[in-house]
C-alpha cells in the first residue's frame, strides 16, 4: 500500500463512520417531514436541545442532510417557565438548616457580587431561606433619596432605555420596541377580559397626555439578580389603578431584551397607574424567569404566577372607592414592592417638553439617584 493511500486510510474510515448516521437522518427526517405540524415539533424537538447545547462543529452532519432547528424564540417559548418559576418560589420558602446557610448565601454573593456591607442585617446566618435574602432590606443611610429632582430611580439596577415616547412605540432595548396599548393595555377598566381590538395610535397616546404641551417619556431598568429587589415610589404621585397580566416568565436580561420583540408583553406584569403634578404617571413591574412573585404592599388582593390566571387576559382593580375619592397618596422613595430575583422596571410618564433624563444607556444605577428633572 502507498503512503499517500495509508494517510487517506483514517479519512476514508471518518467518512464512512460519518456516511452511516447520515442516512439515518434522512431517512428519519423523511419521515419528520410528512407527519402533521404539531406531531413534527414534537419529534423535532430533541434534535433542536442538541443543536444548541452541544458545539456546533459536533452537528455539522445535521446540517449537511439538510436539517435546520425550529425558531430559537419559539423553543425558549414552549420551556414551561411559570411552573419553573413556580416551583423556585416555593424552593425559596423551604428553611436552610443554619450550618448550611452561610456557605449557600457566600456562593450567591461571590457569583452576583452582592454587597453585604449595605444590608440592614449583615450576618448570613439571621436569613431562614432564600426569600428572605434577595428581600434583605438595606441600611438607612445606603440609599439617599436625591431631593432636587423631580423623578428618581425606584431602584437599583441598569439602564436598558429612556426618552420620549414616539408613534405609540416603546423601546425595550436600543431598535427593538413594542407596543404602548399592547404593554399597558386599554384605559378602560374591566375585570378578568380578553384583550380588545387595538385603538389608532393618535387616540391612545391622547388618552394618556391629559395636558396641552406635555410629552409621555419612558425609562426601562433593569434589576439583576445580585442587586437590591425592592423598589420605591420614583416621584409624588396617588395610584388610582392596578392591572395585572398574567403571562410567561421568560429571562429579561437586556441580551434576552435583544432577542425577543415585545417580550414585556409577553412576561407576567403588574402595571400601576395614577397622577403626579404633571398629569398621567405609571410604573410597571416584569416579571422574569424565577421571579415567583411580584410584591405590591398596598395590594393585599395581588396574587402574581397563579394557575387560576390565564394568559392573554387581564384583570383589574381600582383604589379609588367611596370612601377614597383619590386613590393611594406616594411619598418619592416611600417603600412600594418586592420581587423575587431580579426583573425589570418600566416607568411611562407625561411631563412637558422641557424634562431632561440625566443619564446615559447602559450606567448603572442605585436607588434614590436622578432619573431627570424639568
Amino acid at each position: 500500500m502507498c503512503q499517500s493511500e495509508a494517510r487517506r486510510g483514517p479519512e476514508l474510515r471518518a467518512a464512512k463512520w460519518l456516511h452511516f448516521p447520515q442516512l439515518a437522518l434522512r431517512r428519519r427526517l423523511g419521515q419528520l417531514s410528512c407527519m402533521s405540524r404539531p406531531a413534527l415539533k414534537l419529534r423535532s424537538w430533541p434534535l433542536t436541545v442538541l443543536y444548541y447545547l452541544l458545539p456546533f462543529g459536533a452537528l455539522r452532519p445535521l446540517s449537511r442532510v439538510g436539517w435546520r432547528p425550529v425558531s430559537r424564540v419559539a423553543l425558549y417559548k414552549s420551556v414551561p417557565t411559570r411552573l419553573l418559576s413556580r416551583a423556585w418560589g416555593r424552593l425559596n420558602q423551604v428553611e436552610l438548616p443554619h450550618w448550611l446557610r452561610r456557605p449557600v448565601y457566600s456562593l450567591y454573593i461571590w457569583t452576583f457580587g452582592v454587597n453585604m456591607k449595605e444590608a440592614a442585617v449583615e450576618d448570613l446566618h439571621h436569613y431562614r431561606n432564600l426569600s428572605e435574602f434577595f428581600r434583605r432590606k438595606l441600611k438607612p443611610q445606603a440609599r439617599p433619596v436625591c431631593g432636587l429632582h423631580s423623578v428618581i430611580s425606584p431602584s437599583d439596577g441598569k439602564i436598558l432605555n429612556f426618552g420620549q415616547v414616539k408613534n405609540c412605540e416603546v423601546e425595550q432595548v436600543k431598535g427593538v420596541t413594542y407596543s404602548l396599548e399592547s404593554f399597558l393595555g386599554p384605559r378602560t377598566s374591566t375585570d378578568d377580559v380578553p384583550f380588545p381590538p387595538a385603538t389608532p395610535c393618535g387616540s391612545f397616546r391622547n388618552q394618556l397626555v391629559t395636558r396641552e404641551g406635555n410629552e409621555l417619556y419612558h425609562c426601562v431598568i433593569y434589576l439583576a439578580p445580585g442587586d437590591y429587589h425592592c423598589f420605591h415610589s420614583p416621584t409624588d404621585w396617588t395610584v388610582s389603578h392596578r392591572r395585572h397580566f398574567p403571562g410567561s416568565l421568560m429571562s429579561v436580561n437586556p441580551g434576552m431584551a435583544r432577542w425577543i420583540k415585545e417580550l414585556f408583553c409577553h412576561n407576567e406584569r403588574v402595571v400601576l397607574t395614577g397622577d403626579w403634578k404633571h398629569g398621567f404617571f405609571s410604573l410597571t413591574a416584569v416579571g422574569a424567569t424565577n421571579v415567583g412573585s411580584i410584591r405590591i404592599y398596598f395590594d393585599q388582593d395581588l396574587h402574581t404566577n397563579s394557575p387560576r390566571y390565564s394568559k392573554g387576559s387581564y384583570n383589574d382593580f381600582s383604589f379609588v372607592t367611596h370612601a377614597n375619592k383619590e386613590g393611594v397618596p406616594m411619598r418619592k422613595g416611600e417603600h412600594l414592592g418586592e420581587f423575587n430575583l431580579g426583573s425589570t422596571i418600566v416607568l411611562i410618564f407625561e411631563a412637558p417638553k422641557d424634562f431632561n433624563f440625566k443619564l446615559k444607556a447602559g450606567q448603572k444605577i442605585r436607588f434614590g439617584e436622578a432619573l431627570g428633572s424639568l
